[in-house]
């Protein structure tokens, strides 16, 4: 029998919230995952009839052992923020960038281009650089 790096010891509460989460089915899969994996650990389970009861992988199932150890159940049930590039345009100025594109086109265009719009955001100076890829994804992802 191995020994556990991380005992998870759920209070009666603790139990009683993950099992009220189970039980609505209003929450993210892997949150639920993760409520049965520390409900399983907290009865005395070995990462191995886990893995096997639930179908996960064993990173998995010590992850969420040390973050319910270390950081409490509540963080272990959700996903740490990912890294990621932050985005040029505040909401507001995306929302002025689609009015734009809603807009009459400049003189001399018959209709607004993607380029053009890339222009119009470094004319506003909402950015030193815009590109047409960037307004693009933009208008897809309102649209």
């Amino acid at each position: 029998m191995s020994t556990i790096k991380y005992k998870v010891n759920l209070s009666e509460d603790e139990k009683t919230q993950l099992e009220s989460l189970l039980n609505k089915g209003k929450c993210a899969a892997r949150s639920q995952t993760r409520a049965r994996i520390l409900l399983k650990a907290a009865s005395g389970l070995q990462d191995k009839d886990i893995i096997e009861a639930l179908d996960v992988s064993p990173s998995m199932v010590a992850k969420t052992r040390q973050r319910c150890v270390e950081e409490g159940v509540e963080v272990a049930l959700r996903d740490h923020p990912r890294p990621g590039k932050t985005a040029k345009l505040t909401n507001k100025q995306a929302a002025h960038v689609i009015a734009i594109a809603c807009s009459d086109a400049p003189e001399g265009h018959e209709h607004w281009t993607l380029r053009l719009l890339a222009d119009k955001v470094v004319a506003l100076s909402y950015a030193s650089s815009f590109s047409h890829e960037a307004i693009r994804q933009l208008l897809k992802k309102t649209y």
